[in-house]
């Protein structure tokens, strides 16, 4: 079960699509799925690094390229709502590299076939990414209660 403080901002999340457009709840928890989950590609790829610090090694089994910095939640979630818009919607961009991910045979490539990035505005994604931002994914629990 959610705390009260994790539930009220997945609502206000929620509220944000809702008044933004996006009125199907399978839209919205699919976007929301999306964004978590690219914020997630982020912190691990963080925890990877800091651990290639620490030990003085090179990085295991990187999720970013050094090309692909500008892709990274830590990177784009203070950008200009357009710009960020624009990384998201680009070929090769945010969304594409998100669905990119996995070998084409196994059960995430089947689940992100025909994945769609569909958040209508950049002033919603920037208000979203921001609140978003806000929530700590730490703890398995808290992502499977989300």
């Amino acid at each position: 079960m959610l705390p009260p403080d994790l539930r009220s901002k997945i609502d206000k999340v929620w509220n944000a699509f809702w008044t933004g457009g996006l009125s199907n709840p399978l839209t919205v928890i699919e976007q929301m799925t999306y964004l978590l989950f690219i914020k997630r590609l982020d912190e691990l790829q963080t925890q990877k690094e800091q651990r290639a610090n620490l030990l003085k090694v090179p990085i295991e089994k990187p999720i970013f390229s050094p090309g692909q910095t500008e892709l990274r939640w830590s990177r784009f979630k203070d950008t200009d709502p357009e710009v960020m818009f624009s990384l998201f919607r680009k070929e090769d961009g945010v969304f594409d590299f998100m669905v990119s991910l996995g070998t084409n045979n196994s059960s995430y490539a089947r689940f992100m076939k025909g994945a769609t990035f569909m958040v209508p505005t950049p002033r919603l994604l920037a208000q979203v990414v921001e609140m978003v931002t806000n929530i700590d994914m730490v703890d398995r629990d808290t992502k499977g209660d989300v």
